[in-house]
């Protein structure tokens, strides 16, 4: 096969790329890991391309091989979690612990990495990229986690599944069951107000902005629901309620007040890189990428994930913010 004729199947794979992040970190739990799981994939594919028969689809075969890859990615013991699945929330006069390592934790995911040009699709996808989703489908046996994907995100049909995971339908069908029964059990289904319209949602978002930019906790708490949580992904410590969380950001958090907040976007939710003072006069440097959680038009969730060494680049910020 000549070098040309190998771009155009690379060529005939991209469109396909962002779709099978969003598989690949849902499996995952780590938007790292799904790039590097979708990078294998087409490395995969290209190599086997000429014994590709077109029995199925080309998109069909992609998800095979990349559910393999997850799958041989998904074999050690180590499931991905968020601090809140680990222990109850802290008081918020806890002293912070020391972080944990990195692979411990769900990951933010840019919107860019996942969602294609198709709004409806997009609009579709955005309930299944939520970080309290994510973290529950990491309950899941690794082939129950891709039985459950295929089958209630992607809508592949039973025997699609079966074939991209060489089972037999039956099978796929008793796997399903099972994994709907643990989700059931470890994720809260957003209520019906999750979805709120664009000019209320900028409303939000610009409070949010506006109380932590003049760090206001008394305007930041009333646009968050009563049992709101705050995490900072790898520190394990979480706070809730509005009373911890005003605490928690005059105390630990203190060193937060002055920030600056650049918007971007992370698992089809309001997000931002958030830069601190540096304490050196005009200059801030990362602090995190926040990701607010939404429910019933307020923000349930503040999470702050604090690897900005990896996340920054990852979201095209620069290392310091400068008026």
């Amino acid at each position: 096969m000549n070098v040309a004729i190998r771009e155009d199947v690379l060529a005939e794979f991209e469109p396909h790329r962002r779709e099978l992040c969003a598989y690949a970190y849902r499996m995952l739990g780590s938007s790292f890991e799904a790039e590097d799981a979708v990078q294998e994939a087409f490395t995969r594919a290209w190599k086997s391309h000429e014994s590709f028969e077109g029995r199925s689809s080309l998109r069909s075969w992609l998800y095979k091989i990349t559910t393999n890859v997850c799958l041989d990615m998904l074999k050690g013991p180590q499931r991905r979690a968020r601090p809140m699945d680990l222990a109850p929330a802290s008081d918020a006069g806890t002293p912070l612990p020391a972080p944990e390592p990195d692979y411990l934790w769900v990951e933010p995911i840019p919107d860019s990495m996942a969602f294609g040009a198709d709004p409806a699709a997009a609009a579709e996808a955005k309930d299944t990229l939520r970080l309290a989703f994510v973290a529950a489908v990491q309950h899941l046996p690794a082939k129950q986690r891709a039985v459950m994907l295929m089958r209630e995100v992607l809508r592949f049909s039973a025997a699609e599944t079966a074939e991209a995971l060489q089972l037999s339908p039956a099978s796929v069908n008793s796997a399903l069951q099972r994994a709907k029964a643990t989700m059931e059990q470890v994720h809260a289904k957003p209520d019906e107000s999750y979805t709120i319209d664009d000019a209320e949602l900028r409303k939000l978002v610009d409070g949010y902005v506006s109380a932590f930019e003049a760090y206001d906790m008394d305007a930041l708490t009333a646009l968050c629901t009563q049992d709101v949580a705050l995490s900072m992904p790898p520190i394990p410590l979480w706070v809730q309620g509005h009373a911890s969380v005003a605490q928690f950001m005059l105390t630990s958090g203190k060193g937060c007040e002055g920030s600056k907040l650049v918007p971007v976007a992370a698992n089809g939710l309001p997000a931002f890189g958030h830069y601190k003072p540096s304490g050196t006069p005009g200059l801030w440097e990362p602090w995190s990428i926040t990701v607010l959680e939404l429910a019933g038009g307020k923000i349930s969730g503040l999470n702050y994930f604090l690897d900005t060494p990896k996340l920054f680049p990852f979201f095209g910020l620069p290392p310091e913010y400068r008026e």
